[in-house]
C-alpha cells in the first residue's frame, strides 16, 4: 500500500467472523474464506523484553478449526497460550500479519502423536522452498511416577529464516499443502528480525581448528574438549562458528568463555552439552543454541543443556535451549554471583532452570521460557539454602506440570517484574513453600511487581484449585521469615488468586506474610483461599470479576483454627464461602460489578445497520485492534450497537482503528447514544468529529457523566478516510 492510501488493501485476508464463548469453543469453517477463531485472549505487560513479537493463531486469519478456550487437564487447548489454538487439515492455513519487520518465524505447534513431516510457509504470497520441518517426537510425555500426571507436553517449536526481510504488515501464511503433514494445531508464531551472524573475536580460538566440522554427522566432542583446554591455557575464548555441531558426550568447562555466532546460527546438538562435577567459575557461555533430542523425561539421567556447578562469577547469556530435559540444572557444589540472562528456553521435558541448592547472590534476568515440563524457574534449597538471588523480568508461558516460578525454601531471595501465564495442572503461577525437604524459608523473601495471567489450575489429586500465587507449608510451618508481596497483579485466574495451604493436610501454620497493593481482575472462585491456620496481612487489594466470593477460609483438619486476616484498604471482594464441606464451581457466584475503567463491551453481542463481507460488527469487540468492522459503503448514516448484557454504570467510550501507519489520519463524525432497553435512546456524546491519527495509535475517546445503560450505539454520519463507518475496537468503560 502506498503511504498516501487511506485504506489498507487486501481486506479479504482479514477476519471474517468472530465467536465469543465463555467455555469451550470449537467451530469449523470452509476452506474458501478466512474466519476468526475465538476472541483474542487477554494479554499482560511485564516479564522479559524479547527480540521477537508473538502473534496468536486464534487472532489471525484462518480457514481452520478453532479450539478452546479450555482449561481441562490433558486437553490440547489447555496447553496453548491463551488456552486457544487453531487446528489445520490439508489445504488449510493460518495467515499472520507481521506487527513489525521480521526475517524469521518460530511456530509453536502440535501434531498428532507419531507423525512428522513439514508445513509450508508463504511470505507475502510467495512460498518458501524448504518449509518448516515438524515432528511429534518430543511431545506426548508420560510421567507415571508423578501422581496426578496425565499425558502432556503436546506442543513443540520449529523455526526458520525467511532468507529475506519482510516489512510490518506483510502476510505470513503457515499452510498444509499436498505432501505436508495431514494435520497440525498452530498455537502462535514468534517473528523476529534476526541480525547477521557474529564474527570471531580477535582474542579467540576457533573450535574448527581443533577438528570440529559443522553440519555433518561426525561427533565433535573431542574437538571441543581440545579447544576448551587450549582456550583456558592460553586465556582466550573458544569461538564456535555458524553451523550445527554434534556433542555426543558431555563437556566439562571452567574458567573459559565459549561464544557462538548467535542463537540462530551456531547450534550445539546433544542431550547434555555441559556437565560439571566441580568448577571454580568464570565460565561464560554466549550466543548459541542447544538443541537436544530428549523425547522422554528420565530423572536419573542428566539430559540438561548445562548440568552441575558454574562456580563463581559465571554468565550464561543469549542461548536458545530446546528439547532437552532441563535448560540449566545447577547442583554438585556452590555457585555464586551468576548472571543468567537473555536466554530462550523452550519445550523442555522438565524445569527450565533449577537452582538445586547452594546458589547464592545470583541473577536470573530477562529470560523467556515456554512449554516447560515442570517449573519454569525454581530455587530449590536442597541440602543448602539458595540465598540472595534475584529473579527479575522473566516470562514463563505454559509450564505444563508445575509452577511458573517457585521458591522451595531458601533465604533473602527476590522475585520481581516477572510474567507467568497459562499454567496447567499440578502447579500455580508463583509458589513460595517449604516443600521437597528444602532448607526452610528464612530472612526476607520479596515478591514485587509480578503478574500472573490465567495462572493456577484444578489439582487432579486434591480436586480443588491452586492459586495464581500460593504459599505451602507442606514440610513445616512457614514462620521465622518475612515474606513481602507488593504490586502483584492476577488476571483471569481460573480458580483463586492467592492461596495458603499445608499440602500435607496437617494444619501447619502459614505466617509472616504481608501482601500490599494487589490488583485482581477476574477469578474463577475466590480472591483469597486459606486451608490452614496462621496470620496474614492483606492491604490495598482491589478486586473485580470475582467468580464466587471474596474469601474461602476453611482450615484442614477442621479442628484447626481458621486463618486470621488483617489489613485495610481492600475493595471489591467482600463475602466468605460458608460451606466448608463443598467446593463451588468456578464462576458460579453472583455477578460482581466490574472494576472502574474495565472495558465491559469486549466480547459482547454487537450488531450494525450494515457491514461489508469480511468485516462483521463482532470485530469491533474482539479485543484485536487489527481487525475491524466496516459498514455498508456510501450509505450514511450507519450504526454500530453493543449490548452490554445488563444495565451497567458507564462513563467513557473509546474508539480505535487499526494501529498500523497504513491507516492515514481520518475523522469520523458520529454521535454516541445509550439505551436501557434498545428502544429509547439518550445522547451521551453529541455529534462531533472523532480524529484517528497513527501518531496516537489511531485511538480517540470521550468521557461523560456516569449513566446506567445496557446498549451503547454509535450513529456515524461521515468519514473523511472512506465512505463508510469503520471501527476496530468499541470500548465502553465501567464507571
Amino acid at each position: 500500500m502506498s503511504p498516501t492510501s487511506s485504506r489498507p488493501r487486501g481486506r479479504a485476508a482479514l477476519l471474517a467472523a468472530a465467536l465469543v464463548s465463555s467455555g469451550l469453543t470449537v467451530f469449523a469453517v470452509g476452506s474458501a474464506s478466512p474466519a476468526a477463531a475465538a476472541t483474542c485472549p487477554a494479554t499482560a505487560s511485564g516479564g522479559a523484553s524479547t527480540p521477537f513479537r508473538t502473534v496468536e493463531a486464534e487472532c489471525s486469519s484462518t480457514n481452520g478449526t478453532a479450539i478452546g478456550p479450555d482449561y481441562t487437564q490433558a486437553s490440547l487447548a489447555s496447553e496453548a497460550s491463551g488456552r486457544q489454538a487453531v487446528t489445520l487439515g490439508q489445504g488449510q492455513y493460518v495467515e499472520f500479519t507481521l506487527p513489525a519487520a521480521a526475517n524469521s518465524i518460530n511456530v509453536h505447534y502440535s501434531l498428532p502423536d507419531g507423525s512428522s513431516g513439514r508445513m509450508s510457509v508463504y511470505v507475502g504470497g510467495t512460498k518458501l522452498g524448504s518449509g518448516l520441518s515438524v515432528t511429534s517426537q518430543y511431545s506426548y510425555t508420560d510421567t507415571p511416577s508423578i501422581p496426578g500426571a496425565k499425558t502432556h507436553h503436546f506442543f513443540d517449536d520449529a523455526r526458520m529464516l525467511f532468507g529475506q526481510n519482510a516489512g510490518a504488515g506483510t502476510k505470513v501464511k503457515v499452510q498444509l499443502d499436498s505432501g505436508d503433514v495431514g494435520q497440525a494445531t498452530i498455537d502462535l508464531a514468534d517473528f523476529e528480525q534476526v541480525g547477521g551472524a557474529g564474527t570471531k573475536p580477535a582474542n579467540a580460538l576457533s573450535v574448527t581448528d581443533y577438528g570440529a566440522t559443522a553440519d555433518d554427522s561426525s561427533d565433535d566432542t573431542q574437538a571441543f574438549r581440545n579447544g576448551l583446554s587450549a582456550a583456558r591455557s592460553q586465556g582466550k575464548e573458544l569461538w564456535v562458528p555458524p553451523g550445527r555441531f554434534e556433542i555426543g558426550s558431555a563437556l566439562q568447562i571452567d574458567q573459559t568463555t565459549v561464544r557462538g555466532a548467535g542463537q540462530w546460527y551456531t547450534v550445539l546438538h546433544g542431550n547434555n552439552i555441559f556437565n560439571n562435577g566441580s568448577a571454580s567459575g568464570n565460565i561464560k557461555l554466549y550466543d548459541f543454541a542447544v538443541f537436544g533430542s530428549v523425547s522422554a523425561r528420565n530423572d536419573s539421567s542428566p539430559d540438561n543443556a548445562f548440568h552441575g556447578v558454574l562456580g563463581a562469577g559465571s554468565t550464561v547469556s543469549g542461548l536458545w535451549i530446546q528439547n532437552t530435559k532441563c535448560g540449566l540444572w545447577l547442583m554438585s557444589g556452590a555457585s555464586s554471583n551468576l548472571t543468567i540472562e537473555n536466554n530462550r528456553i523452550l519445550d523442555t521435558q522438565a524445569d527450565g532452570v533449577n537452582f538445586d541448592g547452594a546458589v547464592t547472590n545470583s541473577t536470573l534476568h530477562n529470560n523467556y521460557l515456554r512449554n516447560n515440563g515442570d517449573d519454569g524457574l525454581a530455587l530449590w534449597s536442597n541440602g543448602q539454602a539458595d540465598s540472595g538471588n534475584s529473579l527479575t523480568n522473566n516470562t514463563v508461558v505454559q509450564p505444563n506440570l508445575a509452577n511458573g516460578i517457585a521458591l522451595y525454601g531458601g533465604s533473602d531471595n527476590t522475585v520481581s517484574g516477572n510474567l507467568v501465564q497459562d499454567t496447567n495442572a499440578l502447579g500455580g503461577g508463583y509458589l513460595v513453600a517449604n516443600r521437597f525437604s528444602s532448607v526452610p524459608l528464612s530472612g526476607t523473601v520479596t515478591l514485587s511487581d509480578n503478574t500472573a495471567l490465567r495462572a493456577g489450575a484444578l489439582d487432579p489429586n486434591w480436586q480443588f484449585g491452586v492459586g495464581a500465587l500460593w504459599f505451602d507449608a507442606r514440610d513445616q510451618a512457614i514462620s521465622g521469615v518475612a515474606i513481602k508481596v507488593n504490586g502483584f497483579t492476577a488476571i483471569d485466574s481460573p480458580y483463586e488468586a492467592i492461596q495458603f495451604i499445608d499440602g500435607n493436610g496437617a494444619g501447619k501454620v502459614v505466617g509472616g506474610i504481608t501482601i500490599d497493593g494487589v490488583t485482581v481482575r477476574g477469578t474463577g472462585t475466590f480472591v483469597a483461599q486459606s486451608q490452614t491456620q496462621g496470620s496474614v496481612s492483606i492491604s490495598n487489594l482491589t478486586a473485580s470479576g470475582v467468580g464466587v466470593t471474596g474469601t474461602y477460609n476453611c482450615p484442614y483438619p477442621s479442628s484447626t483454627p481458621a486463618m486470621t486476616f488483617s489489613g485495610s484498604g481492600n475493595t471489591g471482594w467482600t463475602g466468605t464461602w460458608g460451606d466448608c464441606s463443598s467446593w463451588p464451581a468456578p464462576n458460579s457466584g453472583p455477578p460482581q460489578p466490574p472494576q472502574s475503567g474495565t472495558n465491559i463491551a469486549r466480547g459482547k453481542l454487537t450488531t450494525a445497520s450494515g457491514s461489508v463481507g469480511g468485516f462483521p460488527p463482532g470485530n469491533a469487540v474482539d479485543g484485536n485492534a487489527s481487525s475491524y468492522w466496516e459498514s455498508t459503503n456510501n450509505a450514511f448514516p450507519q450504526t454500530l450497537t453493543v449490548d452490554l448484557g445488563s444495565a451497567s454504570a458507564i462513563n467513557k467510550v473509546t474508539l480505535k482503528l487499526p494501529p498500523s501507519a497504513d491507516w492515514a489520519t481520518r475523522t469520523e463524525t458520529l454521535t454516541v447514544q445509550g439505551s436501557p432497553d434498545g428502544s429509547s435512546w439518550t445522547t451521551l456524546v453529541p455529534s462531533r468529529g472523532w480524529t484517528f491519527d497513527p501518531s496516537s495509535s489511531n485511538t480517540a475517546s470521550a468521557a461523560f457523566g456516569t449513566t446506567t445503560q445496557r446498549f451503547v450505539r454509535l450513529n456515524i454520519t461521515g468519514n473523511t478516510g472512506w465512505p463508510a463507518g469503520q471501527v476496530s475496537e468499541l470500548e465502553v468503560a465501567a464507571a
